[in-house]
């Protein structure tokens, strides 16, 4: 077993209704997924959905956004849903029911190019796309800190969108890029910018990356390591 997978496990083991429900079938993890077809969301979240299958977790899947103002109960929430936004009522059953305790995941624009318009949403995730010049490009990632979700990993390269965006200065960043000024943007030379992060929020836990562009993004291990790992923590109270 990994060092961050034995973490995670540590973590979940300090909080012992949560451990079991992990390792039983108590939990249970909502996914809402749609949007922009371009992300994959429907590949994207199956294979995280047969990941939390396996470690014993019940899932919902759902394509309609309305199910954040019915208040479905869920200990982990998988948002995965590329442009349009939310009802004040649905913002507000997404937002209270994290804070209430429920973890919050997501990744690339799933999460990040989602309820521009939604303040209380903006807050709770941290951060907001603003572009990706070059569109698929080559970079690196650097691990920042000490974390269960990226103990054991190395620096890694990708090639995907590097994600530029306006991001909340409160957050724990567990790993970032620096941006060269390439691809038409000069102004972006030298900028380090967050690319996965985590935050408290209430009661609840937030768990966001960058990385995700496509199903074949998580083929980098590193890349689809980091996400299972952060789907842990966020469950994990």
């Amino acid at each position: 077993m990994a060092e961050g997978d034995r973490r995670i496990d540590a973590v979940l083991a300090a909080r012992p209704a949560r451990r079991r429900a992990l390792s039983g079938d108590a939990v249970k993890a909502l996914v809402v997924r749609g949007g922009w077809a371009g992300h994959e969301p429907v590949a994207c979240t199956d294979l995280f959905a047969g990941f939390l299958r396996d470690r014993g977790a019940k899932i919902k899947i759902t394509d309609d956004l309305e199910v954040y103002a019915e208040g479905e109960p869920a200990d982990l929430i998988v948002h995965c849903w590329t442009r349009g936004g939310l009802t004040a009522e649905q913002e507000a059953g997404l937002v209270e029911r994290v804070r209430a305790g429920a973890g919050l995941a997501g990744w690339h624009g799933g999460i990040l190019a989602f309820g521009y318009e939604a303040a209380r949403y903006q807050y709770l995730v941290g951060g907001r796309f603003l572009g990706h010049p070059g569109d698929l490009v080559d970079y690196r990632v650097e691990l920042t800190g000490d974390h269960p979700i990226t103990a054991g990993l190395d620096a890694f390269a990708v090639h995907t969108e590097q994600y530029y965006c306006h991001v909340d200065p409160g957050l724990q960043v567990l790993a970032t890029t620096t941006f060269t000024g390439a691809h038409g943007a000069p102004e972006t030379a030298g900028v380090v910018m967050p690319v996965v992060w985590t935050r408290s929020f209430g009661r609840g836990r937030v768990f966001v990356s960058t990385l995700g562009h496509s199903r074949a993004d998580f083929d980098v291990p590193q890349t689809r390591t980091i996400t299972e790992r952060g789907l842990l923590w966020a469950a994990a109270r």
